[in-house]
């Protein structure tokens, strides 16, 4: 086979599975091409790639088919989430046997997927909105994860909670309670005033230092608008937190819309 039909086979494979792996709609896949594929095939490689079913851990989410719903729009899994998931698994060391906070959970994938595959000491989800909390309570249940306090939790487990926490409330005392080693965040920079109570809690949990060290710090977001990313990083220089990107991750392993723009920034508190 030419380096580049393997390589166009390799692509509607991974067509096929990305919409498998996402549950979608069988009208969505990729029928026509594989047709176009198999007519000109000499084997039944391609068939059996396929009618292979992926291997690996699972995470299963419920979330909402709407993009705000309840109010807020954290109650269905976007792009950066997804993102940041895929560094991590990629990256496990910096998650393996550490406390990690998440700031705006929402539907609760990427801390699912850590949950599952980095190993860490304990993961506290966040939000602020009380039907987001329910139903990462729910999400995590649906996953086999138990819930603080839980005598009959897994000691290979990590220990997990689900907290609320409002930005512009929190104080440092609070945020000292999770113990964080590590700090995530995604998807979150999409409007002025959240980037300001953003980079407020950012500073106070900057007061959260373990073995006279602060958290680490991981955003990841979606570039919609270049205003919002320049007003995140002025306002981090102002707050005197510096920062620096990520180098981008290998392989693409969840099903997102593969031309957005994504990044992930490393904060020094």
């Amino acid at each position: 086979m030419a380096p580049e039909e393997s390589a166009g086979t390799e692509r509607l494979l991974w067509s096929f599975e990305r919409r498998f792996l996402a549950a979608r709609a069988l009208r969505s896949f990729p029928w026509q091409s594989l047709e176009e594929k198999l007519r000109n095939s000499s084997d039944s490689k391609l068939l059996l790639g396929i009618l292979q079913k992926p291997s690996g851990d699972s995470v299963t989410l419920s979330e909402s088919t709407a993009i705000v719903s309840h109010g807020t729009t954290g109650l269905v899994t976007w792009d950066a989430a997804l993102y940041l998931a895929e560094w991590a698994i990629e990256n496990p060391a910096a998650f393996t046997d550490r406390t990690v906070l998440e700031l705006g959970s929402g539907a609760g994938l990427t801390g699912l997927a850590i949950c599952k595959t980095c190993r860490p000491r304990a993961y506290i989800f966040s939000d602020c909105h009380s039907r987001v909390l329910e139903q990462l309570r729910g999400n995590v249940l649906l996953n086999g994860l138990s819930l603080e306090p839980d005598i009959t939790a897994n000691s290979e487990s990590p220990r997990v909670t689900v907290a609320h926490l409002d930005w512009d409330v929190a104080t440092v005392s609070q945020l000292s309670a999770f113990h964080p080693d590590v700090v995530i965040a995604a998807d979150v920079l999409y409007c002025p005033e959240i980037i300001l109570s953003l980079v407020g809690v950012l500073r106070r949990l900057s007061a959260c230092r373990r073995d006279q060290r602060a958290p680490d710090v991981y955003v990841a977001f979606t570039v919609r608008n270049p205003d919002t990313c320049r007003l995140f990083t002025t306002e981090l220089g102002r707050a005197g937190i510096r920062w620096e990107a990520v180098p981008p991750h290998g392989r693409q392993l969840f099903p997102y819309e593969e031309h957005s723009e994504m990044a992930i920034l490393q904060l020094m508190l």
